[in-house]
C-alpha cells in the first residue's frame, strides 16, 4: 500500500507542471488543451514544442562560426575558406564552377587525397599550390584558363596517379610526377617545342595519355605500358620506325597499346606501314 502511494504521489509531481501551463495557457486565450485530453497527449504536446526550439536553436550559426552571407563587391574566392567555398567529403574536395570566380588554386585540407576543380577562372599553378599535400592521388583542373605551370608544382606528390589538364591554354608541360597512371592536356595550346621528346620517357607506369586537339608537330616517345593513346587533331605530319617500334629489333612487340588515334592529323599513315609492325592494331587515321 505504502508503494503505491509513493507511485501515485511521484506521477502527480511530475505531471503538475504541464498541468499548470496548459491551465495558465487556457485563461490567457490561448488553445489549451482539449476538453477530455489525456496527460499523455499534454506531454507529447509539451515534447513537440521542446524539440522545434531545439531544432530552432540548432539552426542559429554560434558566434564563432564562419558568416557565410553575400560577399562584398570586390570580393573573390579566395576571401572564403576553401571548404566553405567547395564541398569537402572526407579526402576529397570538390570546386567546380565556384562563385565568386576562383582564380587560383584554394588552400587545401592537408589530408586531401582528390581534388576537383573544374570550370573555374584558374590561371597559373605554383609550385607552393601543392607542396605540402602529398596525399594527392588525383587532381582533375578540366577547363580553367591556365597558360602557366611552374615547373615544380607536381614535383612533391609521390602518389599522384591520375592528372587532368584538359580545355586550357598551356604551351608547355611541367615536369610531371613519376607514378602517373593517366594523363590528360586534350584541347590545349601544346607545340611540340613545348613537349620534350623525353617528356614521358620516365612515366613508366603510365596507362593512358591524352594529348588530342594541340598543335603538336611529332609524336613525343610513349612508354612500355601505355594502352590509350589519343594524338588526333594535332598537326603532325610524319610516324618515323622508332617512334612505336624499334629499328634495331625486328622482334620487338608492342602488346600493351591497344589503341592509338592520328586521325585529324596531315599524315598519311599508309606512307609508315613498317612504323606499325610491332603493334597488335594499326593507328586510327588517314591512309589515303
Amino acid at each position: 500500500m505504502a508503494s503505491s502511494m509513493r507511485a501515485l504521489v511521484l506521477t502527480c509531481m511530475l505531471l503538475a507542471p504541464w498541468l499548470a501551463a496548459g491551465t495558465a495557457a487556457g485563461s490567457h486565450g490561448d488553445a489549451g488543451p482539449a476538453a477530455g485530453a489525456t496527460p499523455g497527449r499534454q506531454l507529447g504536446s509539451f515534447y513537440g514544442s521542446y524539440f522545434r526550439s531545439t531544432r530552432a536553436r540548432r539552426a542559429l550559426p554560434s558566434a564563432d562560426e564562419p558568416d557565410d552571407g553575400p560577399i562584398p563587391a570586390g570580393g573573390d574566392a579566395s576571401d572564403l575558406p576553401t571548404c566553405l567555398l567547395c564541398v569537402c567529403l572526407t579526402r576529397s574536395v570538390y570546386c567546380e564552377e565556384v562563385s565568386p570566380d576562383m582564380t587560383a588554386v584554394p588552400t587545401l585540407p592537408k589530408e586531401t587525397a582528390y581534388l576537383y576543380a573544374r570550370f573555374n577562372k584558374i590561371k597559373k599553378i605554383n609550385t607552393r599550390d601543392f607542396a605540402d599535400i602529398v596525399t594527392l592521388k588525383r587532381i582533375d583542373l578540366t577547363a580553367n584558363l591556365i597558360s602557366e605551370i611552374e615547373d615544380g608544382a607536381f614535383a612533391r606528390l609521390p602518389l599522384l596517379e591520375e592528372l587532368s589538364l584538359a580545355d586550357n591554354r598551356l604551351v608547355k608541360l611541367p615536369a610531371l610526377p613519376a607514378k602517373l597512371m593517366s594523363f590528360n592536356a586534350n584541347h590545349n595550346l601544346l607545340k611540340t617545342k613545348g613537349v620534350k621528346a623525353t617528356a614521358f620517357k620516365k612515366l613508366t607506369g603510365l596507362v593512358n595519355l591524352y594529348l588530342a586537339d594541340n598543335e603538336m608537330e611529332a609524336v613525343p616517345q610513349i612508354p612500355e605500358k601505355v594502352r590509350t593513346l589519343h594524338l588526333q587533331n594535332n598537326n603532325i605530319t610524319d610516324v618515323n620506325i622508332d617512334t612505336f617500334c624499334r629499328s634495331n629489333d625486328t622482334y620487338y612487340l608492342r602488346p600493351s597499346l591497344s589503341e592509338v588515334r592520328l586521325d585529324g592529323n596531315p599524315v598519311v599513315l599508309s606512307k609508315y606501314a613498317d612504323s606499325f609492325t610491332c603493334m597488335k592494331v594499326l593507328p586510327i587515321g588517314r591512309y589515303r
